[in-house]
């Protein structure tokens, strides 16, 4: 209830940014109408359009995307004619073309109060073409949509958020109503404010097909609703992983391991074979820094604490497309010398059934079979050690555990991140992308050349010839680069070779210099390195400790692929 009511007015406060400016001329279009019969209708099937290409959006992939592209365009025709026949009402009567006549009925019948029908199937346009600010709220309902799988809860809180924007504009739209009327009455201007009506029409389509409503006015409304979301979040605690509990408790019966595509170093386990074993269940994936920096301690309890019944279970369960191939993940299962089993939850089947949100994520069970403690994120190994100790002396009463582990954590990659602040997580790809400078901004699935210079924290852009999908940029010819200004110890990025595989060499510059005794352990002292693998890169490991420096990367080979930053 909460988390609809956090999606309503997430929703609401869109009308206070500027990127809803070019869907305001088609709601505005009908203003001086009866609501009911006019402007009811187009917020009902904007509302409705919103909810069901955002739906496909977050849970069917780009071939939803690519859906909604073929639809945007249509809707524009469709919107642009309707303009054209409020702009020059002579145009309707005059041309032959079906969609001109379409377009000029849907203007007529708003004149004879008839256009229920009419208003509802330009709604429906106008959400085709709604593109509302990503802010907090509604990204924590896209990135949960995507993760946790389709349903209807899932509908149901992209329909409250599209029914938050259509409350305010409709609140918007009453009171243009009697604007205009008013100005008809004393002004007798009701033909030209039709026709202004209809060239703001016109210059809406034209933002949007310029990607102005995805572009300009997106960055221009961040610092407008952004921090208000972020208030409403953090007073209902919803704005990240929630803190794990304090103690032993009953949780209930351990959720079923039934779904995984493949298991690796062991057959599929199920809870029944599990009795009398206590099991810790940790959910990673082989390109998440959080994750590979706990591996170190969940490796040594598998192999400290199995002999005394202690079953240790991965579930991989992935964030990026590559993670989903299963070569690549017994590969890294081997890299990183994981003996244990893997459950290769590419179908997010076990991770629904925990209810997961996190990586990494741990879960206790114990020896009969019930949930008894959980964990997300990195750190407080000494407490989580000290669950498995307990769970194993429930278990076996009067065994000796010896004494407990030194808990030192990982080296290279996989040693622990640093307490100081450091720069946010960042992905490339245009389904959760923010910060970006680069110009123009970031196009959808095109070969487009970009230029970028950031200037302040944690800004990052790309220079060259990129392609930008939902997940990754991928480059085109060499000479890119990928430049951020970052504050940490540590930075990271995943890369992929390309389609073709073949591998990419790269340059790494620390403020322009090369990075010496501050490189990663996937760059030399020069800089230098090269992309052979689908994997998360280590570029950079500040020889002084974590500060504020410009980190560019430039790609001496075409076909790289570039997904996420994180650091520590």
């Amino acid at each position: 209830m909460i988390l609809f009511l956090l999606s309503y007015l997430g929703g609401a406060l869109t009308i206070l940014s500027p990127c809803i400016l070019p869907v305001l001329p088609f709601v505005f279009a009908r203003a001086d109408r009866p609501f009911l019969s006019n402007g009811l209708p187009i917020l009902i099937g904007m509302s409705v359009m919103f909810m069901a290409i955002a739906t496909l959006a977050a849970v069917g992939g780009g071939w939803a995307v690519a859906a909604n592209q073929y639809g945007r365009a249509i809707a524009l025709i469709l919107l642009a004619l309707f303009g054209l026949t409020l702009l020059f009402p002579a145009i309707g009567d005059r041309a032959m073309q079906p969609l001109v006549r379409l377009g000029s009925r849907l203007s007529q019948s708003a004149d004879k109060n008839t256009g229920f029908g009419a208003s509802l199937l330009l709604g429906v346009a106008t959400g085709l073409l709604w593109a509302p600010c990503a802010g907090p709220i509604l990204g924590l309902i896209l990135t949960g949509a995507a993760l946790q799988g389709a349903s209807v809860g899932t509908s149901i809180l992209l329909l409250a958020y599209a029914l938050g924007a259509a409350t305010s504009l409709a609140l918007a739209l009453l009171v243009g109503g009697r604007l205009f009327k008013a100005m008809k009455k004393s002004l007798g201007a009701g033909e030209w404010v039709r026709r202004g009506i209809g060239a703001l029409v016109l210059v809406a389509v034209a933002a949007i097909a310029l990607g102005l409503d995805t572009g300009f006015l997106t960055k221009a409304s961040l610092a407008g609703t952004n921090s208000l979301e972020q208030r409403l979040l953090d007073r209902f605690n919803m704005a990240g992983p929630p803190k794990s509990q304090s103690g032993l408790r009953d949780e209930g019966p351990a959720p079923s391991l039934d779904g995984a595509v493949t298991w690796i170093n062991s057959k599929p386990l199920t809870n029944e074979q599990l009795k009398g074993k206590v099991v810790l269940v940790d959910f990673w994936t082989y390109s998440c820094i959080n994750c590979l920096r706990s591996l170190p301690y969940v490796k040594a309890w598998s192999e400290r604490y199995a002999k005394d019944g202690l079953v240790v279970i991965g579930v991989h369960a992935p964030e990026f497309a590559f993670e989903k191939d299963v070569a690549n993940v017994r590969k890294a299962v081997t890299d990183l010398g994981i003996t244990y089993p893997v459950a290769v939850d590419n179908d997010f089947k076990i991770w629904r059934a925990f209810k997961n949100s996190y990586w990494p994520a741990h879960y206790f069970i114990d020896a009969k079979g019930r949930m008894r403690f959980h964990h997300y994120g990195e750190g407080e190994y000494a407490q989580s050690e000290e669950v498995i100790r307990r769970l194993l002396a429930e278990a076996n009463p009067g065994m000796d555990l010896g004494g407990k582990l030194d808990l030192k954590g990982g080296t290279g990659i996989q040693a622990p991140g640093q307490k100081d602040k450091s720069s946010p997580e960042t992905y490339i790809g245009y389904f959760r992308t923010e910060r970006s400078v680069s110009q123009p901004a970031l196009v959808k699935n095109q070969p487009t050349a970009y230029t970028a210079a950031p200037k302040a924290l944690n800004d990052w852009g790309l220079t060259g010839s990129w392609t930008v999908s939902r997940e990754n940029a991928m480059l085109a010819k060499p000479g890119g680069r990928i430049a951020y200004r970052f504050h940490a110890r540590d930075l990271h990025l995943v890369l992929s070779p390309g389609a073709d595989g073949k591998p990419v060499r790269y340059r790494v510059t620390i403020d322009g210099k090369a990075p010496g005794a501050s490189h990663g352990v996937d760059s030399d002292a020069a800089g230098n390195g090269i992309v052979t693998e689908q994997r998360l890169y280590q570029l950079v490991r500040l020889a002084d400790g974590p500060g504020d420096h410009l980190f560019e990367i430039e790609f001496l080979d075409p076909g790289v692929q570039a997904f996420s930053f994180t650091f520590g």
